[in-house]
């Protein structure tokens, strides 16, 4: 509980996404954080037992300011910028710990975004805490944003983000001598540099958009995307406007809460060791599709945890929308429906650790779209089948470090998982084949 002789803005903190400002008794700014929710999230620190920095710290604090954003992300963005504009005495300090990671735009002719420790910033002449960059660090970076004080969380946010305003990790054809679009490509987060696809101007674009986002100007960026979006239709390149509507519309309704899953535990001057994003004990689910020529057509969604099947959490779902044999339209029915109830029932329909499609690229790209379009991002793999599971291909994002060990070390686990669904698909279908027979 909070002691009544600390001021609180408007005298309570809302159970609202945010980031806090705490004040000692001089008015002087003591320390900046971020919080899912700023009811729960300034309350720990009065609550929970902490080292003796952090404990000095709360003694100290007499006033307590927030500003609430709309989404987590935001408030990510907004306690980086904020921690750089004011330089707090207690986020200054963690200055020592050189391992705080930091958003740079590298500056070349295809920028794109690298993480930085700050120690790596400071080998090549950067000072990240400076407002602005000197001559020596803007021949390497066009911006540096942070310190971020969580890595997965940046991770994660620029995982979301990519959806939305995608950038090339490749080399353009006159550089690799090939001109083939790479994986990001095909499901949306690259613009196509590696394919010659989109021209040094084009690409810029899609690098101010991603600037403006963690420069925390939100709204200005959507309002560059609404003239795009105008300007689109009037050439008439309806889907390209459709893109740019989509988007937008994604930017307001981020499902973005496990950004900062840990807040609670991860209080300043924690040293504990990160863990990896994707838990393969955590909850898994599988997806497949069984019908014979478009009839009697079911979906069904296998969950494991603990790597084992948890059967009271499976379900199955009867095809209503599409006709005929389509499995990716089918799939994509399957998904749209739980990704709603995901938003509609939390509770009863969590999102999983990672998502198991059975199929390949078609399916995983398919389902990538209905994600970006209700703005839920789940990491996938998709298993193409082979002549025996040995010959099983993976189908994912092999850029993303952490969905590749994953990869490696789950294996056996997605490809039970996929039986599993399998399985279950193929009983439901029989069973509604055999309902309809007897009509």
């Amino acid at each position: 509980m909070i002691p009544k002789i600390i001021k609180i803005k408007n005298r309570e903190l809302p159970d609202e996404p945010g980031v806090y400002f705490y004040y000692d008794v001089s008015g002087a700014l003591l320390y900046i954080g971020k919080a899912t929710s700023l009811k729960r999230r300034v309350g720990s620190y009065f609550t929970k037992a902490h080292d003796n920095r952090i404990g000095e710290m709360v003694t100290q604090i007499s006033k307590i300011d927030y500003i609430e954003t709309p989404s987590v992300i935001e408030a990510l963005v907004l306690e980086a910028n904020q921690i750089k504009a004011k330089k707090p005495k207690y986020n200054i300090l963690q200055r020592d710990d050189k391992s705080f990671l930091y958003l740079t735009i590298t500056n070349v002719k295809f920028p794109r975004p690298v993480l930085l420790r700050g120690h790596d910033l400071e080998r090549l002449g950067v000072d990240p805490f400076q407002p602005t960059l000197n001559k020596q660090a803007h021949e390497k970076f066009l911006y540096v944003f942070g310190p971020y004080t969580s890595g997965s969380s940046l991770r994660k946010a620029l995982d979301l983000i990519r959806h939305y305003i995608p950038w090339s990790d490749c080399q353009p054809p006159e550089v690799t001598g090939k001109n083939r679009p790479c994986f990001n490509s095909h499901i949306g987060k690259c613009p196509g540099v590696c394919s010659g696809k989109i021209d040094q101007k084009a690409y810029r674009s899609y690098i101010r958009q991603l600037v403006l986002f963690f420069e925390g100007k939100k709204k200005l960026l959507q309002k560059e995307m609404r003239k795009e979006m105008m300007r689109a239709s009037e050439e008439q390149r309806f889907e390209d406007a459709a893109k740019y509507r989509r988007n937008i519309e994604s930017l307001n309704h981020i499902h973005d809460v496990a950004l900062i899953s840990k807040e609670d535990a991860d209080l300043p001057y924690d040293r504990t060791v990160e863990k990896g994003m994707i838990d393969l004990n955590g909850r898994i689910e599988a997806y497949d599709i069984s019908n014979i020529s478009g009839t009697s057509a079911v979906g069904s969604m296998v969950v494991f945890e603990e790597a084992k099947p948890a059967k009271q959490l499976y379900r199955k779902f009867k095809i209503k929308t599409v006709k005929g044999a389509n499995d990716v339209a089918m799939l994509a029915e399957v998904m749209r429906r739980r990704l709603k109830r995901s938003q509609t029932h939390p509770n009863t329909w969590p999102l999983p650790q990672i998502m198991v499609i059975d199929g390949g690229k078609p399916q995983v790209n398919r389902v990538q779209e209905i994600m970006d379009e209700v703005g839920v991002q789940v990491p996938m793999i998709g298993i193409a089948k082979g002549f025996d599971r040995k010959q099983d291909v993976l189908i994912f994002d092999r850029t993303n470090v952490e969905l590749l060990k994953v990869a490696k070390r789950g294996k056996e686990i997605f490809q039970s998982a996929r039986d599993e669904a399998h399985r279950f698909a193929v009983k439901y279908h029989r069973e509604l084949r055999g309902k309809n027979s007897l009509k």
